[in-house]
């Protein structure tokens, strides 16, 4: 079998699947490694933990979403290896491919800070494996709380970023809905959801207009804040706060941040802030000739020189955009640097309610509109027809009658 490609591209996240769809369009003869054989839509996974929509639901096969490009083969392979001055890669079978060009999309991992016990202790959201593990864990101890009188079932999220606020809300609804419809009041009584962050409000990223709405709502849904403290540490029982405060839990969620993972660490390129390389305008990897890192890989700036958030917003254009360089690479053209439609920023505070500053001009919206936009967007984003219609079949069903038709999930490791 040929093991010579004209690009590959590791990662079937947002910007890798951008980028060799692009290609292949093209007809460039494409190769798309990645450990899954599908992709994840990562800005659902926290509903997935929370039990109000199926794996199927964020998942699609990468060969379906390939099924009529020709030009792009998709392997599901584990890369161990990336020889980025030559191009090559290596899988875990002892495999090597080389290409003319060579695209990294290969995500990110959580980032623990440093904070003690955190990796052993706490629960990522960053995965469709982290996310059924984290609905089991959830799932097992309100089991155990039931059987035991007087047992409580709290739950601590970490970080007060989007993905935070809206497993913090999801997860409190869950109390406050499902827990007495299947279990009993007095159960929902003694369960608690904690958020918690460093920094002294949530959404550090938006207006203070759309902090305050979030704040008020997390609290109206019994969501208790611990804002401006970060974690001394975590254990098994629930976590240290830096000024000594205990919050005893039975389940700790870390949305505390990412950072690159192994394969750029051990790639040879110069990483920047949280691991990831620092890119240059036109997506290429300073001093190495036809490497690209894209996506929660790369720090990516916009026309002004500012560092670009880690969204799938990001990761998708700069796919898009560092294939049609790639393309002028293999055809004699001429790059251009990166020019980033900024779409803004949402997030979902709990059923009927989000926050969303849409464009770049930040136009804020509070409440149902807002909410309505965010279940619009994401029906847009979501990969596949049927995925689509699984999503906005479960989330009528949730928001008019409170209970999820996802509810069956694994046993916890």
């Amino acid at each position: 079998m040929d093991d010579s490609y004209q690009v590959i591209v590791v990662g079937g996240g947002f910007a890798g699947k951008a980028a060799a769809e692009e290609l292949g369009r093209k007809g460039v003869r494409v190769l798309l490694l990645d450990a899954n054989s599908y992709q994840q839509f990562q800005p659902l996974l926290y509903q997935v933990a929370a039990s109000q929509i199926g794996v199927s639901t964020v998942t699609r096969p990468l060969r379906a979403e390939f099924r009529g490009i020709n030009s792009v083969r998709v392997l599901t392979a584990e890369v161990t290896a990336i020889d980025a001055a030559n191009r090559t890669v290596t899988t875990a079978d002892g495999s090597t491919y080389r290409a003319q060009a060579l695209v990294i999309a290969t995500g990110a991992v959580p980032n623990f800070f440093n904070t003690p016990g955190a990796d052993e202790h706490a629960y990522p959201l960053y995965s469709v494996a982290d996310a059924t593990r984290l609905s089991a864990a959830i799932t097992a101890i309100l089991d155990e709380a039931d059987r035991e009188p007087g047992a409580g079932a709290d739950v601590i999220v970490v970080g007060g970023g989007p993905t935070g606020v809206e497993t913090a809300g999801a997860l409190a609804e869950n109390v406050k809905y499902l827990v007495p419809k299947y279990f009993s009041p007095e159960l929902a009584d003694r369960c608690h959801v904690h958020l918690v962050d460093m920094v002294p409000n949530v959404l550090a990223a938006f207006s203070e207009k759309s902090q305050a709405y979030a704040r008020d709502r997390l609290t109206k849904l019994g969501v208790q804040l611990h804002m401006g403290q970060p974690v001394a540490d975590v254990r098994p029982d629930g976590v240290t706060l830096k000024d000594g405060t205990v919050i005893p839990a039975r389940v700790v969620v870390w949305a505390g941040g990412l950072q690159a993972g192994r394969i750029i660490t051990e790639s040879g390129l110069k990483q920047g802030r949280g691991g990831r390389v620092d890119v240059q305008p036109d997506l290429s990897v300073p001093d190495v000739e036809g490497v690209y890192v894209l996506g929660d890989s790369a720090n990516i700036t916009d026309a002004a020189g500012n560092k670009l958030p880690q969204l799938g917003s990001v990761a998708q254009q700069s796919g898009k955009w560092a294939a049609r360089n790639i393309y002028a690479d293999l055809t004699g053209g001429v790059r251009e640097p990166f020019r980033y439609w900024d779409k803004g920023y949402m997030a979902m505070v709990g059923r009927g309610a989000a926050v969303a500053e849409l464009g770049r001009r930040r136009l804020q919206l509070q409440g149902p509109l807002a909410f309505v936009s965010w279940l619009a967007v994401h029906l847009a984003l979501l990969p596949g027809f049927q995925q689509k219609v699984r999503a906005l079949f479960s989330w009528a069903n949730g928001y008019v009658t409170h209970s999820p038709s996802q509810v069956v999930v694994g046993r916890p490791d």
